[in-house]
């Protein structure tokens, strides 16, 4: 945008500057040369005079004042600082030039600019500044513009020389960088800075909608039962979201239902299990009954296993403020009167997550580091960006090789499904599920010594004011 906008104003400001400067060209193109067709009657007035009246005439002519002219007669060409440059003063020069050359047929001339306060006016290098006002200082200054004086000087004849200065009444007659004068630069930036705060506002204002798109996109992975996004903006946004809200609706469709039939498939097969028990129960065969029940076991887990894990992932709980450290104290506590021995070291501010489905993520974690490591060493630690809760355990450990592999449903390092080694494979699942939706996840270690680390981070900016 910035380089477009200056571009636009380079371009425009070249073109105005070279039409300007063409139309001034074409008016000191006539100017000059009126002055010049003056400067010659002025030559060829004084070539009339007799040698002895020059001097008397120019007194009258100084005394007189506001002549258009300063002439002076001397008996060498006085030295003038010539200044300026450029297209403006070739034209001046080549016009004083073809005239005075044609007018009064003279080929030993000089055409200079000088600047007031170095201009020298007669034999003795007398400066303009030092003559009275009325000889000369009303027909060549200008204040305070200060332009640049015309000084023509010629041979009269051999020893007399004609000096003429004169003003062309053209404002920034030999200034060649006109176009950056500091009036301009200041029009150009104020123009910058007003196309690039509307332009800010525009696109702030085209991409605000989108902006809520996007965290309405992150808040949706959280949480489906989320207020529907405000279908407002350009026509290609609201497009967007209504698109995104029926999308959301179709999810939380598919998953209520998906919710449904497994809870109804998994409470249906209880009756149809306890039939079967029952009858197992009856048979005479004592070896035939032990792996009838077993079976019968593994089926009631699974079953168990199905509708915990439709009950840990309820998706419409709402979000709670909860201290993480009261939760794991209670969890602890229970595990103690089950034979756990669980240490917990740290502590947190509170969190607002789902409280049900956080607590099921804990228990599931403390479950299984008692289970398997007979003794869990829980730490909280309180980082800028999020709460990391550390679980260490001291059993056997998970291979690294298999350490995504337990997160998968229903799949057990250990083979047994006996109710005595129990488990069906979900309660890493599920942990890391919840906490994922929490914005979070679960990842595990071998830490120094052996057994198993267990690190559940979940995000802490925003945390209340998104998922609320």
């Amino acid at each position: 945008m910035v380089v477009g906008v200056l571009g636009a104003q380079l371009a425009s400001y070249t073109i105005w500057t070279t039409q300007v400067r063409s139309s001034q060209l074409e008016q000191l193109d006539e100017l000059s040369r009126n002055v010049a067709f003056s400067v010659a009657s002025t030559v060829r007035f004084f070539r009339s005079l007799p040698v002895e009246y020059r001097h008397i005439v120019l007194d009258q002519l100084r005394d007189m004042g506001g002549t258009r002219f300063f002439v002076s007669v001397n008996e060498r060409r006085i030295e003038v600082e010539d200044v300026g440059a450029g297209a403006a003063k070739q034209l001046v020069v080549s016009n004083f030039r073809d005239v005075l050359s044609r007018e009064l047929n003279l080929d030993e001339m000089v055409v200079e600019f000088s600047r007031p306060e170095t201009l020298r006016v007669f034999n003795n290098e007398i400066l303009l500044h030092d003559l009275p006002a009325r000889w000369g200082q009303h027909s060549l200054l200008l204040e305070p513009l200060s332009p640049p004086i015309l000084v023509v000087q010629l041979e009269l004849e051999p020893g007399v020389w004609l000096y003429v200065a004169t003003l062309l009444p053209v404002p920034d007659l030999l200034g060649e960088n006109a176009w950056l004068s500091e009036e301009r630069l200041l029009a150009g930036l104020i123009v910058l800075l007003t196309v690039l705060g509307l332009s800010l506002a525009g696109i702030r204002s085209a991409t605000r909608p989108l902006a809520r798109l996007s965290r309405a996109a992150r808040q949706l992975g959280r949480d489906l039962d989320a207020p529907p996004l405000r279908e407002s903006g350009p026509r290609e946004v609201v497009a967007t979201a209504v698109a995104f809200n029926r999308m959301q609706e179709h999810i939380r469709e598919q998953v209520e239902e998906r919710e449904r039939l497994f809870s109804a498939i998994s409470h249906d097969l209880k009756t149809p299990i306890t039939r079967l028990r029952l009858r197992a129960e009856m048979l005479d065969d004592p070896h035939q009954r032990e792996r009838f029940c077993a079976s019968l076991d593994e089926l009631d887990l699974l079953v168990k296993g199905a509708l915990a894990s439709v009950k840990g992932l309820d998706l419409h709980e709402a979000v709670e403020v909860v201290d993480p450290r009261d939760v794991l104290d209670g969890l602890a506590e229970e595990l103690r009167l089950q034979g756990g021995d669980v240490a917990i070291s740290g502590r947190a501010a509170p969190l607002a997550v789902k409280p049900l489905a956080f607590k099921r993520c804990l228990s599931n974690l403390l479950e299984n580091a008692v289970f398997y490591g007979r003794r869990a060493e829980v730490l909280l630690e309180e980082g800028a960006s999020e709460l990391v809760i550390t679980i260490r355990d001291h059993g056997p450990g998970i291979p690294r090789e298999q350490r995504e592999r337990v997160f998968t449903p229903f799949v057990r390092l250990e083979p047994s499904r006996s109710r005595h080694t129990g488990g069906s494979g979900l309660g890493l699942g599920i942990a890391r599920h919840i906490a994922r939706a929490q914005g979070g996840d679960i990842t595990l270690d071998t830490p120094p010594g052996g057994g198993l680390l267990v690190r559940l981070s979940l995000p802490r900016p925003e945390n209340i004011t998104e998922l609320q």
